[in-house]
């Protein structure tokens, strides 16, 4: 089948009982026994829910894997994760990543015992390095957030399997229609489905597909026994999210080549990070592990004062400034104070994030209007 064809009919079936096309929104919290503990497959809204069944099921049929889990929040779906660790194990993860997840590994995690390595991993030999007896999990973003780097994951798997350990990797700047990690090696693909998986900034969820069934069912315990589960409009908004992500992405990544080569010719703009460029260190790896390069970019200006940043920021019409990405509308974003606040100025700066970069998700607008939006902004700075 086909990938389009897969989108729009993964986990989709008629429903028995009305032949409704569309997955109904099961808004209920308990379900009728005919016996103790004799049920139709569901007994509690928190373990199980057929709205959330036909979309995990959907999350697993995208990423050509077996096993889908839905979550409230893509941190919700990465602290699952983790609580499959012990205290003592050791965990390596990128220098470049989500804000949220460093967060939640040195505010949360770290005072349970657990070890976090934050290391380039576009340096292969340099994650190597780190791999110790105490190591459990490599967590990998690719393309990483905010400055579109590209992680090997052919390599990464290999190091993982080398050593017996697990390999997760968040999809979430790709989606499953850029890049399937189950299939270059991953143990487990982690979403926020918040963004492109829904697709138009009306919900917020997490999602984690795997193969290994001994693996979905300790993730499934931690699901249910900590209760961090989405809710069936949730899942229903996602389900319905999926069926046009084909089409969506398409038009991502044709705007996403537009802007970028745009602002890369223009002279009020120094660096742009986007990994379709020829000359991104990450261009093999992505043209070999993706099917495009996607919607996400980030730049600098020649001028790289934060009063600049800002002033062009708060000055585009179309470029809504905001949070998040993925959605149909195009989002102008300031990683330093907004997204990646959480992690201390000492350590972006070290790691390339400097406080005068822009991050845009482009939507899928028309792409003259965006650049025209672009244009008005910098004239001002």
């Amino acid at each position: 089948m086909k990938q389009g064809t897969k989108f729009i009919h993964a986990g989709a079936e008629p429903d028995p009982s009305t032949g409704a096309i569309m997955t109904p929104i099961y808004q209920t919290s308990t379900y009728v026994q005919s016996a103790p503990g004799v049920n139709k497959g569901f007994e509690y809204a928190r373990s199980q829910n057929p709205t959330r069944k036909a979309l995990e099921d959907a999350l697993a049929i995208i990423e050509n894997g077996k096993y889908g889990l839905a979550f409230s929040s893509g941190v919700a779906a990465t602290d699952a994760v983790i609580k499959l660790l012990q205290p003592g194990d050791e965990i390596i993860a990128g220098n470049d990543l989500y804000g949220g997840t460093y967060r939640l590994f040195t505010k949360v995690f770290e005072k349970f015992g657990l070890t976090f390595h934050y290391v380039d991993m576009t340096d292969v030999e340099k994650v190597r390095s780190y791999v110790n007896k105490n190591t459990k999990l490599i967590w990998v973003e690719t393309p990483t957030n905010p400055l579109i780097n590209i992680i090997d994951l052919a390599a990464m798997s290999a190091i993982a399997k080398q050593h017996k350990l697990l390999l997760a990797v968040d999809n979430t700047f790709a989606s499953p229609y850029l890049q399937l990690p189950l299939e270059l090696g991953a143990d487990i693909v982690m979403h926020s489905s918040t963004k492109y998986l829904g697709g138009h900034s009306d919900v917020i969820q997490g999602a984690l597909v795997m193969n290994d069934k001994e693996l979905r069912e300790k993730l499934y315990f931690i699901q249910k026994s900590c209760g961090a589960v989405p809710g069936p409009m949730d899942c229903f908004l996602v389900l319905r999210g999926i069926k046009t992500l084909h089409i969506r992405m398409q038009r991502h990544c044709e705007n996403g080549e537009k802007i970028a080569h745009y602002l890369r010719n223009h002279s009020e703009v120094g660096k742009v990070y986007w990994c379709g460029f020829e000359d991104h260190p990450g261009y093999c790896i992505a043209k070999k592990q993706m099917s495009g390069f996607g919607g996400m970019l980030s730049f600098t200006l020649k001028n790289e004062s934060m009063d600049a940043a800002v002033k062009l920021m708060s000055s585009t019409k179309i470029f809504a400034l905001a949070e998040s990405l993925g959605g149909v509308e195009s989002l102008i974003n300031h990683p330093a104070s907004m997204t990646h606040a959480s992690i201390p100025k000492e350590e972006r700066i070290k790691n390339g994030l400097s406080d005068s970069l822009i991050r845009l998700s482009v939507g899928i607008e028309d792409a003259e209007d965006l650049i025209s939006d672009l244009e008005q902004a910098l004239a001002l700075i």
